[in-house]
Formats: structure tokens, C-alpha cells, sequence
């Protein structure tokens, strides 16, 4: 016969935790997720509760499982499991173990209405202004990249191809809502270059791989500092690198007016808008068509590779810790995912230099 657990016990369990360090706990001891809360009540508009039924869940309790979702790249309804399982996902909603835990569909309508109502800027927005207040200005120059992120693939026939390439929307989708629903209208294929494996015999071939890929982009800028996400943007595979710098993507509050940037930033279009908004280019410079690379332009490009290659640290940790993919359908609801991939990127940041500065 299994006994129940008593209070002792939870409190035993919930301090080895501790001891083992729970990063949601850390989670609480360094971030406020109250200064997310006006944002969230804006975007969600709360009724009073005037005409009665059952209140809904606080706000912040709620924004706080979408943490724990983009954390562990969980599923809803895994959410929904995980939540009730586990004495550390328990602590950090502030729930006890009688309390009410949301469901699967309670999740993902809270995280409908965010997406609907573009809330996502307004989250990220607060939380960067919260880095400020801490003393994380954007400094010392800003890097910018994108990296692919992947989209469950469509199967669709030519025609439906072709439809969606000229943005129509198929007759057959159109007499069916629900394959409607479940279509991606905005994803797109693009081609992801990787060095080739080096073969049997030793060598490695001189050309790269090209790999058919389907989904969306992730656009950030960094800053060179903090290596905090400063400014963000999402845009279906196929986007230009380039064309995003002229967005938005700059971020005019760095304490310093230098941008590093790889080739794919590298436009005459672009070199006249930095110029004329007061920003010092470090972008790579392109090898000459059917010429060699000059030597000077070789050493250049190396020297700006060692700060540039910092943002990379950023893709890898969002997909390797928090397996960043898109699950949903729709660039609206990739936005949000993509957005919070972000949000969560730059607390977990916030925690590694906290700890940096304690010991210090």
C-alpha cells in the first residue's frame, strides 16, 4: 500500500531539488514575472467577473507555463502531465499539490489570445526594459544573424504548390476548412548549405551540401556586451538575410554604432542605410566573382569572425536547450513561438550573468 506523501516530505523533496539546482526555482529568485502582468491583462481584457462562472487563471501564473513549455519543448497536453508530475514545475506556479492546475485546452487558448493579439513585442519589450533597469544596456556594437527555424513539412500536390508560390489559396482547401486549418500557408522551402562530411579516404570536398529545408527564420541582433537579444524578427524560410537589416533589426540605442554582420548583410543598399543612420559597417565583405580573395580582405573578415561568430552561441543554446521548433501552423503563431524562444533566451542570460557578477 503507497502512502501518502505529507508535508515533510514535499518540503524533503522540494529542498533536494534545490540542491541540485533547480533552474526554475533560480527562475524566481531572479526574474519578476510581475512586471509582465499589465501587458498580459492588456492583451487578454479580463471581464470583471461580474457575470459569474468560473475565474480564470491568473495571468502570470499562465505566462509562466509558457515559460515552462518553451524551457522543455513540450507539447501542450505534455504540459498539462508534467505539470501535475513534477514537484519543481509545482514550486515555480506557486501551486500546491490540491490546487487546480490548468489543462491542455486551458494552455492553449491562453496562448490563442497572446498570439491573436500580437502580445508577444509588448512581453519581450518589458522584459528588455526590465534588463536595462538591472544595468544590461545594449553595448559595445550589436551583431546581427538569422538561423532556419524547422516547421512540420506539408504534403501538397503541385498544384497546391503553385497556388501557394502566387498566394492563393487552393479550391479543394477552400471546400475544406478543417485541411484549411491544418495548412501552412506560410512557411516556405529554402536550400541550407552545410559543409559536406569528410569522405572515406580522408578528404573533404571542396563544395558545401545543400539540404532542402521547410519553415521559418529567426532574425535577432545581439549586442556584443551581453550577448542579449536586443531586436528580433520573424519570416518564412525563404527571406532574404539581408533585406531584414533595413526592418527594424537595428537596434539605435547600443552604446556603440558598429554592426558586424556576415556576407549575407552585405549590399550597397545596405552600406547606404547605416552610413546614413550613423552606423560603422563591420560587415564581411564578399570574395570577388572567379577571383581570389585579397589577402587584406582575408585577414579583415577573420578579425570581424571572432565577434560575429558570438551570436551563434545564441542559435545553439535556443536549439539545443530549449529544442526550438515550430509546432503550429501560420507565421502569426511561428511569431509567438519564435518571440518567446527569445524572451526565455534572454532570462536564462540574465541568470548566467547575475551568476557571473556574484562572483565577481
Amino acid at each position: 500500500m503507497m502512502m501518502q506523501p505529507g508535508f515533510f516530505d514535499v518540503e524533503d523533496r522540494l529542498a533536494r531539488l534545490s540542491g541540485l539546482g533547480d533552474q526554475l526555482e533560480a527562475f524566481s529568485r531572479t526574474v519578476d514575472f510581475e512586471v509582465f502582468r499589465p501587458d498580459l491583462e492588456k492583451a487578454l481584457a479580463y471581464a470583471d467577473g461580474s457575470k459569474g462562472g468560473r475565474p480564470p487563471f491568473d495571468p502570470v501564473l499562465m505566462f509562466k507555463i509558457l515559460v515552462i513549455q518553451t524551457l522543455n519543448n513540450l507539447s501542450d497536453e505534455r504540459t498539462e502531465y508534467l505539470i501535475n508530475d513534477r514537484l519543481s514545475f509545482m514550486r515555480f506556479l506557486g501551486l500546491g499539490l490540491s490546487d487546480r492546475v490548468p489543462d491542455a485546452k486551458t494552455v492553449w487558448l491562453f496562448r490563442e489570445r497572446l498570439t491573436q493579439a500580437g502580445a508577444v513585442d509588448g512581453l519581450f519589450n518589458r522584459f528588455d526594459a526590465t534588463l536595462r533597469n538591472a544595468g544590461y544596456l545594449p553595448m559595445s556594437g550589436q551583431i546581427l544573424d538569422a538561423t532556419l527555424v524547422a516547421a512540420p513539412r506539408q504534403r501538397n500536390t503541385n498544384a497546391e504548390k503553385a497556388d501557394l508560390r502566387e498566394g492563393r489559396i487552393s479550391q479543394d482547401w477552400q471546400d475544406k476548412p478543417s485541411k484549411l486549418s491544418h495548412k501552412d500557408r506560410h512557411a516556405r522551402w529554402t536550400l541550407k548549405f552545410t559543409k559536406a562530411k569528410r569522405q572515406e579516404d580522408g578528404t573533404i570536398p571542396a563544395t558545401d551540401l545543400a539540404i532542402p529545408f521547410f519553415g521559418y527564420k529567426s532574425h535577432v541582433s545581439i549586442d556584443r556586451k551581453f550577448r542579449l537579444i536586443r531586436k528580433w524578427k520573424t519570416t518564412d524560410a525563404a527571406a532574404s538575410d539581408g533585406a531584414r537589416l533595413r526592418e527594424g533589426l537595428l537596434d539605435k540605442t547600443n552604446t556603440a554604432s558598429i554592426v558586424w554582420a556576415d556576407t549575407a548583410y552585405r549590399s550597397k543598399a545596405n552600406e547606404d542605410f547605416m552610413e546614413k543612420q550613423g552606423f560603422v559597417s563591420k560587415v564581411h565583405r564578399k570574395k570577388p566573382h572567379l577571383k581570389p580573395m585579397p589577402r587584406h580582405i582575408q585577414k579583415s573578415n577573420a578579425g570581424k569572425s571572432v565577434i560575429r561568430s558570438r551570436v551563434e552561441h545564441v542559435f545553439a543554446d535556443q536549439k539545443s536547450q530549449t529544442g526550438l521548433f515550430i509546432r503550429t501552423v501560420g507565421i502569426t503563431r511561428a511569431t509567438m513561438r519564435i518571440g518567446l524562444a527569445n524572451i526565455v533566451y534572454n532570462m536564462r542570460r540574465l541568470l548566467f550573468l547575475e551568476r557571473i557578477n556574484a562572483h565577481a
